[in-house]
């Protein structure tokens, strides 16, 4: 077979380009029109109460950068998360010891080059924004008394001043350094080892990439929950689910499923990945099936749970999400876009083996995820306050040019498909 490598053409950065100055075009204008009243982004009342300077939740005044922190640490972890699960992907597929994805694995690889970039974003944001994003930052809320020792405080909030042992600056700092700092050290060893089997041939690669992707896959298992009770159970600070983990997670892989799908079937359509057949495109098409009705079945669980219980604590969430006018009708389209569309469009097998049907799915389910992690985030942090508009879709087209950039860029490196793969005759002949 002979070698194929992508080539990452001006067209292609001209495109990308083309979308990243749209993003920034939408999020002036949103910025704008927030600052003067909001008659120009779609937010409703979210945007004017902004714009005239209303009070936010506890009694703070509200600023519009407040929304742009917003923004930017929820399409920061939509797109590392993305990034981490490309790695998963590829480590899962060595694992088990697969063989139908060996002509497409490089895909995926290619999205660990995101993670650099996604943690110092990640920190930046953190370092900047702590006290609009997180409200456990407050250094008031673990007093219990006033300076004098005797006059109770009354911002002190115990809750929060019980769970300060893992609440903290340093502490939250030092696990994002350990998140970032394993899934990269690890997505290094893995990408070298791949393409050290392009050269050297034989086993030894492969059977070294099977135990640094179990190491992976292990580690990913912690730390993905971990990551997610830090960067978005913790916003809000009184309300606990046991399954977020579970459910970021599954909100996370789904998505990587979908922008795989669409990047193969990209490649495809210019004219690589020739090991790549509809049988792939059907496996492909059933994952991005399964995970929908999986992320359904989280997303089922934690709600019933909750409601069934109907502990304040606990039905807040909910209740912050339905009976809102800025966040209700996107509580719903996230239902419907991510659960009832992909569940009817892939029921049936052809739908799962034609790129035009794939197409238009897997980027339903982009955008349905990425408003998921719109709504995990923006309810809690912004409170009535929030809005839906030209800035959040302008900051989401700025974030996808840049992780398509990197994703790209990175795939015209190396070859596409790796030649001397042990299992790549079995891809190759790959039949359902």
């Amino acid at each position: 077979m002979s070698e194929e490598r992508f080539e990452f053409t001006a067209g292609h950065r001209k495109k990308i380009g083309i979308l990243g100055i749209i993003g920034l075009a939408l999020f002036l204008i949103g910025i704008l029109a927030l600052v003067f009243g909001g008659h120009g982004d779609a937010a409703g009342h979210g945007a004017e109460a902004a714009g005239h300077g209303a009070a936010a939740g506890g009694g703070h005044e509200f600023h519009w950068w407040q929304r742009v922190y917003a923004n930017l640490w929820f399409n920061n972890v939509y797109f590392a998360g993305l990034a981490a699960v490309g790695v998963l992907f590829v480590a899962i597929q060595y694992a088990a010891q697969a063989g139908w994805s060996a002509g497409l694995i490089r895909v995926p690889l290619a999205f660990g080059n995101w993670l650099p970039i996604a943690f110092v974003l990640m920190i930046g944001i953190f370092l900047i924004a702590n006290h609009d994003i997180f409200h456990w930052t407050h250094h008031s809320l673990y007093e219990e008394f006033l300076e004098d020792g005797v006059t109770p405080n009354p911002e002190y909030d115990g809750i929060i001043a019980g769970k300060s042992g893992y609440l903290n600056y340093f502490f939250f700092l030092i696990r994002m350094v350990v998140y970032f700092g394993v899934w990269y050290y690890l997505f290094t060893l893995i990408k070298n080892e791949i393409f050290k089997e392009d050269i050297e041939g034989g086993t030894n690669s492969w059977k070294r990439l099977v135990k640094l992707s179990a190491i992976f896959i292990v580690f990913w298992a912690v730390s993905s929950s971990m990551s997610a009770w830090d960067w978005i159970l913790s916003i809000d600070t009184h309300w606990f689910s046991t399954m977020i983990g579970w459910y970021v997670f599954a909100s996370w892989w789904v998505t990587g499923l979908a922008v795989i799908t669409l990047m193969v079937i990209f490649l495809k359509e210019k004219g690589y990945l020739s090991v790549v057949n509809s049988n792939h495109l059907h496996d492909l098409g059933k994952f991005v099936f399964a995970f929908s009705i999986f992320w359904t079945y989280i997303w089922v669980s934690q709600f019933l749970l909750i409601y069934y219980a109907n502990i304040p604590e606990e039905s807040v969430y909910f209740f912050e999400r339905i009976n809102s006018d800025q966040y209700a009708p996107i509580f719903y389209i996230n239902l419907l876009v991510n659960f009832f569309f992909p569940f009817l469009a892939l029921m049936t097998r052809d739908a799962k083996r034609h790129m035009v049907f794939l197409k238009i799915v897997c980027s339903g389910v982009i955008i349905g995820h990425w408003l998921d992690f719109y709504l995990m985030v923006t309810p809690g942090t912004l409170k009535e306050n929030g809005g839906f508009g030209l800035i959040e879709i302008g900051m989401g087209l700025i974030y996808a040019a840049g992780f398509l950039f990197v994703v790209f860029s990175n795939l015209g490196k190396a070859p596409l498909v790796g030649k001397n793969h042990p299992m790549l005759e079995e891809s190759q002949h790959h039949h359902i």
